[in-house]
């Protein structure tokens, strides 16, 4: 088993510099990342997404000319090139967080799947090489971030949903987004989408959009939306989806009764689930709560002696 001073496990917002502080105070550092260095921010959360909000707004913009005296044709979005050019602002981000850590004297980079064997003690399926390694740390750091929560919705199995990293890849621009849920994630990409010229329709089971926010910042929000357009679904709960040739079609429990939408795209925006149930914690002594959250004291040290989490 290798030893280093800190093994950090994922590459969230708080690993690369982490590893270069602990690095350059002549700690030996094993980084392990299952897939792509960075984490959410720079590959499907705050820099893609920022970028394409940029775009959306450009076109949004554009369709506005008129307001301000400005002649323009019409306005038409490319999504093939929107995306392209997200993706060359990821890969500048993700290379040069891969160079940093790659010229730093006492960063090992391993590429694979960890999960704990013991107290401090991990085990490091490879991806590319195949075989696995087993490492130890006198301090080790989670970092693995959190994924969509996909909601126990009958017939989700059997229809094609998108989540926010899904919506990212699109080429061509949804005829009907449909969003399911009104929190921080299914806004951004509500008004996103209409912005580049897609009919949205938000589905919110609570009684405001973003209901952890003050009511008048969420009644704001919500006639902004509506201004642009965007339909918005209060306490409405989706109880199941079909496939109806092309079109998606939700049913919801509505105020009103139960009503049927129908969209070309549905977007599952239902909230986040954290990236700790292949991590084998219960071996390492860390313990979670009743949703997977790692539970930490107000210093974020676990439960198990030596083993801390990240503040992303």
């Amino acid at each position: 088993m290798d030893r280093y001073d800190v093994v950090i496990l994922g590459s969230g917002q708080a690993a690369k510099p982490l590893a270069l502080a602990f690095a350059a105070a002549g700690r030996r550092v094993a980084f392990v990342e299952r897939a792509h260095l960075g984490g959410t921010c720079v590959n499907t959360g705050c820099t893609p997404t920022k970028t394409m909000v940029a775009s959306a707004r450009v076109a949004h913009l554009a369709r506005r000319a008129g307001d301000f005296g400005v002649r323009t044709s019409a306005v038409r979005v490319d999504m093939a090139r929107v995306r392209e050019r997200t993706r060359r602002i990821v890969r500048q981000f993700a290379d040069s967080s891969r160079a940093a850590l790659e010229a730093q004297p006492g960063v090992e980079l391993m590429f694979g799947a960890g999960s704990f064997v013991g107290p401090r003690q991990l085990e490091v399926s490879l991806n590319d090489k195949g075989g696995s390694r087993r490492i130890s740390g006198d301090v080790v750091v989670i970092d693995t971030g959190a994924r969509t929560a996909v909601p126990h919705l009958e017939g989700l199995e059997q229809v094609p949903w998108l989540d926010h990293a899904g919506m990212l890849e699109l080429g061509a621009l949804p005829e009907h987004l449909l969003v399911l849920g009104g929190g921080y994630v299914g806004l951004e990409f509500a008004q996103m989408f209409r912005r580049f010229g897609s009919r949205v329709t938000i589905v919110q089971r609570a009684k405001q959009l973003l209901p952890r926010e003050d009511a008048d910042a969420a009644a704001a929000i919500r006639e902004v939306l509506a201004a642009e357009g965007i339909e918005i679904w209060l306490e409405s709960q989706a109880r199941r989806v079909t496939r109806d040739g092309e079109q998606i079609a939700l049913t919801c429990d509505t105020r009103g009764g139960e009503r049927k939408l129908e969209g070309s795209h549905l977007l599952l925006a239902t909230g986040r689930t954290p990236n700790t149930d292949s991590l084998n914690l219960a071996a390492a002594g860390i313990e979670v709560d009743t949703r997977g959250h790692v539970k930490v004291d107000e210093r974020l040290a676990t439960s198990a002696s030596g083993c801390s989490r990240s503040a992303t």
